[in-house]
């Protein structure tokens, strides 16, 4: 994408990645903020083995996005932490650029993951799927993102 312009409109994507702008705004938000929101769901996901956002009803999980609060688990590298930390920022003006991430410490260094790979007890968790006898209904764009 080139160009100083990058809003987009349309609100299609995973839940657990979705930001939150995307789940408030009517209007258009930028696309470039929004894919470092869901790079830092991706990475907080591969260093901790879960989502930094989960919850089984969709309406609850986007309540926590909204909120943007999450808990960085221990044993990860400070540097890990503030990459993370600086992707995962509510304000979409407040994250990091592409060329921001590639100049973060944790990123130049190589991303040690030998430090952050001895927190991982278990592999990632993903919330209960519905009952297999169970109708699953898809949702409207309105339910999703209201």
């Amino acid at each position: 994408m080139s160009g100083p312009d990058d809003s987009l409109w349309d609100k299609h994507g995973c839940p657990a990645y979705v930001g939150p702008e995307i789940l408030t705004s009517r209007d258009s938000y930028s696309g470039k903020a929004a894919d470092v929101w869901s790079l830092g769901v991706a990475l907080y996901t591969m260093l901790a083995g879960r989502y930094p956002f989960q919850d089984t009803a969709p309406a609850l999980l986007f309540g926590k996005i909204r909120r943007g609060a999450f808990a960085l688990p221990e044993g990860l590298s400070a540097r890990a932490r503030c990459l993370v930390r600086c992707l995962l920022r509510r304000e979409p003006s407040e994250r990091l650029t592409a060329q921001g991430i590639l100049l973060h410490p944790w990123f130049q260094e190589g991303g040690d993951l030998s430090v952050e790979a001895s927190i991982r007890g278990a592999e990632q968790v993903v919330p209960d799927s519905q009952d297999p006898g169970e109708e699953v209904r898809q949702e409207t764009e309105e339910e999703l993102y209201s």
